[in-house]
């Protein structure tokens, strides 16, 4: 990392690097970090290279060279990293499990709501590796935001669902699964109109605090939040709701239910 620099422009830094590696080396990763400094990352180098690229940098931006900073990271740190996150991980998403089975009184629900939450994480990852965004610390806090986030929307959505069918054994007008869409419908425009709130600031930090004032940190964090909100959204609507009626179609309670409802309708009908 260099720090004080006068310019940011990171095109200074990449000449550097291929001034020591080569142009065959891989191309340097050159981000701007904060108003005065600049991250440069590169493949392993030797002790003698780092020291090339330390002066070199020094030079190319006229600051000292106690400013640039070299730092090492070995895989093992990354795979120790990546044990944690997704130890921490496993741990979340078994919590959020036991805790939405025993509030809902039903696994269905929380599995439901499990698998809504895998594709949000799936989709965002996705994104990430097409665009060829590095996962960052901030990257990271955006992933475990959008959990939340996703995790939210869907026990709003199921809390509706509960509600409609409670007295699901007295109901002669609509079948579990025309009472869990109705759930949704009743609460599509609020779940849409809370995803548009909350996806305008964070293209807003995306597009004109990232892209525009080239803050890398905010790039990062806004992606992965922009991504999630509009996947956990179509999650909520499209895949977990129909999902877990899906699940619980087949029992024998829904189908005799449905089965009453369809004679109430026959009968209705014969009388009209």
């Amino acid at each position: 990392r260099v720090s004080g620099v006068a310019t940011t422009d990171t095109s200074l830094a990449t000449d550097v690097i291929e001034n020591v590696l080569g142009s065959s080396a891989s191309v340097p990763e050159v981000t701007v970090v904060g108003a005065d400094g600049i991250r440069v990352q590169t493949d392993s180098v030797s002790g003698e290279q780092s020291d090339q690229i330390v002066a070199g940098l020094a030079e190319a931006y006229g600051v000292e060279t106690s400013e640039v900073s070299p730092s090492v990271v070995e895989a093992s740190w990354g795979a120790s990293v990546t044990e944690k996150a997704v130890r921490a991980l496993v741990i979340f998403l078994v919590i959020v499990g036991v805790v939405m089975a025993l509030y809902f009184r039903t696994w269905k629900m929380s599995l439901a709501a499990l698998i809504a939450l895998f594709h949000d994480l799936i989709i965002t990852a996705g994104v990430y590796g097409a665009t060829g965004f590095e996962v960052t610390p901030a990257a990271v806090i955006g992933f475990l935001t959008i959990l939340g986030y996703s995790l939210y929307d869907t026990v709003v959505v199921f809390d509706k669902i509960r509600e409609n069918t409670r007295h699901l054994n007295e109901n002669t007008r609509l079948t579990f699964v025309e009472s869990v869409n109705l759930a949704v419908n009743q609460t599509l425009v609020r779940s849409i109109n809370t995803s548009v709130v909350a996806v305008l600031p964070v293209a807003s930090i995306l597009f004109i605090g990232a892209f525009m004032l080239g803050a890398g940190t905010l790039r990062d964090i806004s992606l992965a939040l922009l991504i999630g909100i509009i996947v956990g959204t179509y999650s909520t609507i499209f895949l977990a709701s129909p999902l877990y009626a899906q699940l619980r179609m087949h029992e024998k309670g829904v189908v005799d239910q449905a089965a009453r409802v369809e004679k109430a309708r026959a009968a209705a009908v014969q009388t009209a």
